[in-house]
């Protein structure tokens, strides 16, 4: 799948990318580095249109691959943008669960996934341990995954 079709994923979506080589055996541990890189998984956490303006930027979307940390307290988040050319190839591995519910940090275009919830008690304990002000709950419903297969974009 081309990441033009990511855009027609659901954010809280989980989403792999390959560049289609082999993975290298465990003992070559740069040469595995290096291919992680381009063959990995994330959540859909933001989708961004074409922007135009003094600096024209292609579509992009971006994925949470990853938290480091120790001790409950995370010190590293790894978010990983790709732009709508991408030559990678990406599969849509799980969409949110119906009744799942998103948190995002703001309201608009430009919000991002900070959480995807079980339920709504699940956003609302997170939110008061985490201190998102201006923070939005978006429940994911039957009509948003029944349009994706009506469309024909069932998981892969």
């Amino acid at each position: 799948m081309s990441a033009h079709r990511i855009f027609q994923a659901p954010i809280g979506s989980l989403i792999a990318w390959t560049d289609d080589t082999p993975r290298p055996p465990e003992r070559h541990r740069r040469k595995l580095s290096q291919w992680q890189t381009s063959n990995s998984k994330g959540r859909l956490i933001r989708k961004q249109g074409e922007r135009v303006g003094s600096i024209s930027l292609p579509a992009s979307f971006t994925l949470h691959e990853a938290d480091y940390g120790s001790g409950g307290v995370i010190a590293i988040r790894v978010h990983r943008t790709f732009s709508a050319d991408s030559r990678l190839r990406f599969t849509v591995l799980e969409r949110p669960a119906i009744g799942a519910v998103r948190v995002f940090d703001r309201p608009g275009e430009d919000a991002e996934l900070v959480y995807l919830a079980s339920d709504c008690a699940d956003a609302e304990a997170w939110l008061t341990r985490h201190g998102y002000p201006n923070a939005v709950l978006d429940e994911v419903t039957a009509d948003e995954i029944a349009a994706d297969h009506v469309e024909g974009r069932a998981v892969a």
